[in-house]
């Protein structure tokens, strides 16, 4: 039997896992899991909150740099992208022109920006600039997410895994999910770090034996992209302004950019592997050095959809999947089963993009809960030691909480899908916290608070409104089954049931228009969601003004001018100080860190020589903070109370 003759648009059958594909599973997993047990066993005699959260602050570039890459290149996307291209176009690669801004912003503004206010946690930034309740609402919104985002990750790569392989749903996720608490508990941030670049080298091998096998069957990437093309999957032309475009130009460049800057930018998971760094410039470093590897990732993604496209082009394999994102395991086992050890490979790509994802989360859960609950309200006193035993239960109690999220997620259907919208939902409010308080000195808190609220108010709306009227703005391109050779009657039935099923479509949503127009504020649940972003962000920014200017807005010239960052300063370095010195509402920006400097310095000494107390390290003129030069590992008494003036 010929190769061809295998495929399961030819016999109706899917392709099962060999003995080899799960040892080289198998051994992924271990590997991860052995690397947690390395640096537990490693840093043993160095217990910090330190070394178990930042890694000691002495990372290299490369781990950041792969962390940061796939921390949120999920599963999720792994199997989505390819998809977006077999059943639309590929109008979302532009998504690597969105990557370019917002990692240009993340590392010369956002990045540099926290790094040098020393924080943890970038929700301490929130209480200096604001107050406490402000950080508090910011500390919750991503725990929320971050938990609802974990059902996400967990449960759905292990749904389309399952029907296309002989996993087990509820092996994989349990699997899934003892794996990444069990290292990322016993390992920390390096355990993270380093899990997270041999999961990037598995992730590249993964996707890259799916493209060169796919392209080699199809007759070669030219001949697959001819294909494609044909067929109207390429397509790079769509500039359309209409915000209710699932995907133009616009709202993957714009919408986009702001998205992936949220989450390089401000979110926690990403931040703390930047603060891993030993210094602000190695840090900016490792986000430069992550935009060519996520680009990378994510365009094979994209040419694997069109050698996908091109395979089933004359044969849909409907009937043999249930679901679209079942697309992608299926034709890695149709192109792929014959070499065994590969399709095992593959998996553990996929199941690599989870694991990279939950590790990020369950550390930034961990770090937030801590610094932001615990040591303030209810062990303020708290030691180094039992700080860090509480940190890993904290990891292994989120990785629980996130099997339970995911099991009750999987229970209904429809809110599989919710809870994917919610990050976005969240996302953007969060985001608006932060640039309110950044680039708008006259911003206070009750305006940063009620802002938020607004915010997270108004993308509910949307998102619910869009979720309950089942609002869906995007019409997938056509596909055809009339080449399926593994049942004539089947695929004749499937082709014309796909007629049929066109014309409801195209029926439904011409009724629908009718219909629907009478619902109230119709036009604004059809938003696309890559814009949630900017507009939860940009509710939050003119609602805090308002609340602001109403209340009493603060006067730049109180603000401590290193909760502010100097934006135009940063973007247009060279203009003329004529026109940048109005542009910086009196702030004085000058020196304004340089009097710290001095003080960090101790700090960060006191915190090596407790990492590491075999350096020969002179404390010159330390100060006595809150206690003790000793509870300068811990960092939020020294960082929150010497570093900053309090009444800021």
């Amino acid at each position: 039997m010929g190769e061809e003759d295998k495929y399961s648009i030819n016999t109706g059958q899917i392709r099962t896992f060999s003995v080899a594909d799960y040892i080289l599973f198998t051994e992924v997993l271990i590997v991860c899991a052995l690397v947690g047990l390395y640096y537990a066993w490693r840093d043993r005699r160095h217990v910090s909150t330190t070394v178990f959260m930042l890694g000691g602050k002495q990372m290299y570039v490369l781990p950041v740099a792969m962390s940061l890459a796939v921390t949120f290149l999920s599963a999720v996307s792994l199997l989505g992208n390819p998809v977006e291209v077999y059943n639309f176009n590929t109008m979302f690669w532009y998504l690597a022109v969105a990557l370019l801004l917002a990692v240009s912003a993340s590392a010369q503004i956002f990045i540099p920006f926290f790094y040098k206010l020393r924080v943890t946690t970038v929700f301490e930034y929130l209480q200096l600039r604001f107050n406490t309740p402000v950080r508090l609402l910011g500390s919750v919104v991503l725990i929320l997410q971050t938990l609802v985002y974990f059902s996400f990750v967990l449960y759905a790569p292990s749904l389309a895994l399952s029907a296309v392989t002989n996993l087990n749903v509820w092996g994989c996720v349990v699997g899934m999910s003892v794996v990444v608490t069990f290292y990322t508990t016993l390992g920390g941030m390096k355990a993270v770090l380093w899990t997270d670049t041999f999961q990037a080298v598995v992730i590249l091998a993964g996707l890259l034996a799916a493209l060169i096998r796919g392209s080699v069957v199809t007759g070669g990437f030219a001949n697959a992209w001819d294909i494609a093309n044909k067929r109207d999957r390429i397509k790079f032309d769509d500039f359309n302004v209409d915000p209710s475009t699932r995907h133009s130009f616009w709202s993957v460049v714009v919408g986009g950019g702001f998205f992936w800057m949220s989450l390089f930018g401000v979110n926690q998971a990403q931040v703390q592997r930047c603060m891993a760094c030993p210094s602000a410039t190695k840090a900016k470093v490792a986000m430069w050095v992550n935009l060519p590897t996520i680009v990378i990732l994510v365009s094979i993604g994209f040419m694997i959809g069109v050698v996908m496209f091109a395979f089933y082009a004359d044969c849909h394999p409907t009937g043999i999947i249930s679901k679209n994102d079942q697309l992608l395991p299926l034709f890695v086992m149709d192109i792929l089963a014959d070499y065994e050890g590969i399709p095992g490979i593959f998996v553990a790509c996929i199941f690599s993009g989870s694991l990279s994802t939950l590790s990020s989360g369950l550390n930034a859960l961990s770090a937030v809960t801590l610094k932001d609950f615990i040591v303030p309200y209810c062990c303020p006193r708290i030691s180094e030691f039992a700080s860090t035993v509480i940190s890993k239960i904290l990891v292994a109690v989120y990785g629980c909480l996130g099997m339970a999220v995911a099991y009750v997620v999987s229970q209904f259907q429809r809110l599989l899908q919710a809870s994917y919208s919610t990050y976005s939902i969240l996302n953007g409010p969060m985001f608006g916290l932060f640039v309110l308080g950044m680039f708008f000195p006259w911003a206070n808190s009750a305006g940063a608070f009620v802002g938020c609220i607004a915010g997270l108010v108004f993308m509910s709306w949307i998102g619910i409104g869009a979720f309950v009227h089942k609002v869906s703005t995007a019409t997938p391109s056509p596909v055809i089954t009339t080449g399926c050779k593994w049942s004539a009657t089947i695929a004749s039935n499937l082709t014309t049931t796909m007629a049929t099923t066109a014309s409801i479509v195209n029926n439904t949503t011409t009724a629908a228009v009718a219909s629907d127009s009478d619902i109230p504020a119709y036009p604004i649940y059809t938003l696309s969601y890559l814009y949630y972003t900017i507009t939860g962000a940009t509710t939050v920014v003119v609602v805090g003004l308002i609340v602001s200017f109403i209340t009493g807005y603060r006067r730049p010239s109180t603000l401590d001018p290193r909760l502010i960052c100097p934006l135009f300063d940063e973007m247009f370095p060279c203009l003329p100080e004529v026109i940048l010195k109005p542009l910086r509402f009196g702030i004085d920006h000058k020196d304004k860190y340089e009097k710290y400097d001095k003080q960090f310095e101790e700090i960060e000494a006191a915190i090596q020589l407790e990492i590491d107390p075999s350096k020969d390290v002179q404390l010159v003129g330390m100060k006595e903070i809150n206690g003790s030069a000793s509870d300068a590992g811990g960092g939020k008494n020294v960082h929150e109370n010497a570093a900053f003036d309090k009444s800021v």
